[in-house]
């Protein structure tokens, strides 16, 4: 009993400590001008949560954010909560095996978080979201499969003798990659939240994320005592959990079709290319702006898309929406199909209206003044449907150029796009982004050279 109490004594002076040490490094983060000034501090709780609410309710992706970023503390919450439990009724093991199962997942969460940062290319990436939803959901339901039992249930054992039974590392292991997974989901998620508001609301809306993620997690305990009572068993509390995951991924990617989207575009890319990246900080982080860029392969939107930053509109030659997996890709992300005057002057009329209201709306929308694939790997004189897009919105305009690609399976060199088999994976390309060019200053044949220039050699 010495020993508990000194145990307890130590735990509650480290913690004073660390919140002693805390507040004090707190002091030295500097001071930061009020992004709002204006802003007035309401004391009634429930107006001002409502009307923060309402206001993250404006911005539908960001608002769809903080929902699966609750969904997410939800889920965590059956898992977490439950982990004692599990240990000593399912596993018979005691405080110290409950510990280890918080462990695995704790460290499971710091491998996600840094994988994260690894597989983004060190770029926001929710492409990685719905592939961290698919591990939730497959190594959630797994822990219930894997049920093992010690030799004795007699009595509690420690985590040393919990680890020598049959099945005890499979346990381990789902829990460490649930962890993992649950960092591929929710970082990005943060992420686009911060980058996706507004700095002036900003605070507000990590205000409201806090708020609603505390209702999930009452939700969650609501749902737990429910399920339990109902008789469920707590592996079963995790198949359950696993199913409600994948219904609520797939309801989200169908209002959020641009999380799917870009996983397919994540995939796709970094199945086929491994890519160097240069100069994306020439791309504004807010406003309206227009790449350019040499046309070289059927992969080039992708490659572009799934590399910059912002969401990207792009103006496609329509024939490209008849394409399976490429047409849904295109699609959601608002690609603006095009085509020649001598085709269609209707369509080409259409196009021209719709670039310049997403211009309008702030957006980023790229273009590829050739108007075709290069049939030689030399890049092909630009059109002037650059400078009419300029003439009616004056807009910066980024020159990018694409590197390596000719040759490739989904480029025109010897023959026909994608008709025969591909002959490598994997292979190394590169994106260059030049200096913003000036609207008054872009004109077809200037934006050509810098986009020449940028390409150098390496096609």
């Amino acid at each position: 009993m010495a020993w508990e109490e000194l145990g307890r004594q130590l735990t509650a002076g480290t913690l004073v400590i660390l919140a002693v040490a805390g507040y004090l490094a707190s002091r030295k983060i500097p001071r930061a001008a009020p992004s709002d000034p204006h802003l007035r501090i309401n004391l009634n709780p429930f107006s001002e949560t409502w009307r923060n609410i309402k206001f993250a309710r404006s911005n539908r992706p960001v608002f769809l954010s903080l929902l699966g970023i609750s969904w997410f503390w939800l889920f965590g919450s059956l898992f977490l909560t439950q982990l004692p439990s599990y240990s000593r009724l399912v596993l018979h093991g005691d405080e110290s095996v409950a510990v280890l199962l918080s462990v695995a997942v704790t460290v499971g969460i710091a491998i996600g978080s840094l994988l994260c940062e690894r597989l983004s290319g060190h770029k926001i990436e929710i492409g990685l979201v719905p592939f961290g939803s698919i591990g939730l959901t497959v190594f959630a339901a797994d822990l219930y499969f894997a049920q093992p039992t010690l030799a004795t249930a007699a009595a509690s054992v420690g985590f040393e003798a919990y680890l020598q039974q049959p099945g005890a590392w499979r346990v381990i292991a789902d829990l460490v990659l649930i962890g993992i997974f649950a960092g591929l989901y929710s970082v990005p998620l943060y992420a686009m939240v911060l980058q996706r508001s507004a700095p002036s609301h900003r605070s507000r809306i990590i205000a409201t994320n806090n708020i609603i993620n505390a209702l999930f997690m009452v939700a969650a305990a609501g749902l737990a005592i429910l399920l339990l009572n109902a008789g469920l068993s707590i592996p079963q509390l995790f198949l359950v959990a696993a199913a409600l995951n994948a219904i609520v991924a797939i309801y989200i990617y169908t209002l959020v079709p641009e999380f799917l989207m870009r996983f397919l575009t994540w995939i796709l890319v970094s199945v086929l290319y491994r890519i160097r990246v240069r100069g994306l900080e020439n791309i504004p982080d807010t406003g309206p702006a227009l790449i350019v860029s040499n046309h070289v392969s059927f992969m080039d939107a992708l490659i572009i898309g799934g590399t910059v930053r912002r969401p990207v509109r792009f103006v496609m030659d329509r024939n490209i929406f008849k394409i399976p997996v490429l047409s849904f890709i295109f699609r959601t992300a608002r690609a603006i199909p095009i085509a020649p005057a001598r085709e269609d002057p209707e369509a080409l009329a259409r196009a021209f209206d719709r670039i310049d209201a997403e211009l309008a709306d702030d957006n980023v929308v790229c273009i590829f003044p050739e108007g075709k694939l290069t049939a030689d790997g030399e890049m092909n004189e630009f059109r002037k449907g650059v400078e009419q897009i300029l003439a009616r919105r004056p807009v910066p305009v980024v020159p990018i150029a694409l590197q390596g690609l000719w040759g490739s399976f989904f480029s025109r060199k010897g023959g026909a796009a994608m008709s025969r088999l591909p002959k490598r994976f994997w292979s190394r390309i590169a994106l260059v982004a030049g200096e913003a060019v000036p609207a008054t200053a872009a004109s077809a044949q200037y934006l050509e050279g810098r986009v020449r220039a940028l390409r150098g050699d390496w096609r």
